[in-house]
C-alpha cells in the first residue's frame, strides 16, 4: 500500500519535469530560430550597436580585433544574444504557463501584469542605455583621452562593456516592479517605503556614479529615472494597498450580512 502511494506522489512530480522540459525546449528551439534568422546579418547589427562609440571616435581610428577569431565569433556572440532579447516574451510566457495551473485566481491577476510590466521595463532600460547614455559615455571617453593616444577600442571588449550597461539599465528600470513586489509580499509597506525616499534618491545617485562617466550630466540622467520609477512603484503600491483593504472590508461586510 505504501509502494503504491509512493508511485502516486511521484507520477505527478514527473508529469511536471516532462512538461518543464518540453516547454524549455521550446524556448531552446524558438531562440535557435531567432538566431538563425539574425545570424547572416550579424555583422550589420554589431555595426548599428557600435554606433554610438565610432560616432566619437577620431576620423582616423577604428575598431579592433585582438583574437584570431574575434572578428568571426563576436557578431555572432552578439546576434546570439540579440535572439535571447528578442525572445524574453516568449521566455515569459513558458514560464507563465508552466506555473498559472498552481496559482490561485488572484494570484494569476496579479503575476501576468507584474511579467508583462517588468518585461517592459527592461526593454526601456535597455533602450535608455542605447540611446541616451551611450553617446554621452562615450563621448565623454573618447575626449578624455590623453593627448597622443588613438582610441582604437577591442570588439569584443567593447561588446561585453555595452552588454553589461544593457543589464544594469535593465535591472535599474525594474525599481517600481521590486518596490510592488516588496509590499504584495508583505515585507514592507508604502509608508515605510515613502519613509525611506532620502536614501533611495542618496543610493540612485551613488549608483548613477559607478555606472556612468565621472561626470553629472550623465550621474543625473540615470539617477533621476530610478528615483521617478521609485516614485512610481510607490504609488502602483498604495492603489494595491488601498485595493486589498476595499476587498478586505467587501468580505467582511458580505460575512455580516450573511450572519444577519
Amino acid at each position: 500500500m505504501t509502494e503504491d502511494n509512493s508511485l502516486d506522489d511521484s507520477q505527478p512530480f514527473i508529469s511536471h519535469l516532462v512538461e518543464l522540459r518540453g516547454r524549455l525546449l521550446r524556448v531552446i528551439v524558438f531562440v535557435l530560430v531567432v538566431f538563425a534568422g539574425l545570424s547572416p546579418f550579424a555583422n550589420e547589427i554589431y555595426a548599428y550597436l557600435a554606433g554610438p562609440l565610432t560616432q566619437h571616435m577620431p576620423a582616423n581610428s577604428s575598431m579592433i580585433a585582438i583574437d584570431v577569431a574575434s572578428p568571426f565569433f563576436t557578431p555572432f556572440k552578439l546576434a546570439l544574444v540579440c535572439a535571447v532579447f528578442i525572445s524574453i516574451p516568449v521566455i515569459l510566457f513558458q514560464f507563465w504557463a508552466f506555473v498559472a495551473p498552481g496559482l490561485y485566481r488572484h494570484e494569476r491577476r496579479m503575476i501576468l501584469p507584474l511579467l508583462i510590466a517588468s518585461t517592459l521595463l527592461f526593454y526601456l532600460g535597455a533602450a535608455f542605455a542605447y540611446f541616451v547614455v551611450f553617446p554621452l559615455v562615450f563621448g565623454f571617453l573618447t575626449a578624455a583621452a590623453p593627448e597622443g593616444v588613438m582610441v582604437m577600442t577591442d570588439i569584443t571588449k567593447y561588446l561585453d562593456f555595452v552588454l553589461t550597461l544593457f543589464f544594469a539599465f535593465g535591472m535599474a528600470f525594474e525599481v517600481p516592479i521590486f518596490t510592488i513586489v516588496l509590499v504584495m509580499a508583505g515585507i514592507t509597506t508604502p509608508a515605510a517605503l515613502a519613509e525611506k525616499r532620502p536614501y533611495v534618491i542618496v543610493g540612485a545617485f551613488i549608483i548613477g556614479m559607478f555606472l556612468t562617466p565621472p561626470d553629472a550630466i550623465s550621474q543625473t540622467l540615470l539617477a533621476i529615472p530610478i528615483w521617478l520609477l521609485f516614485e512610481t512603484g510607490l504609488l502602483f503600491s498604495r492603489l494595491f494597498v488601498r485595493k486589498s483593504a476595499a476587498k478586505q472590508v467587501g468580505y467582511e461586510q458580505e460575512g455580516l450580512d450573511r450572519e444577519e
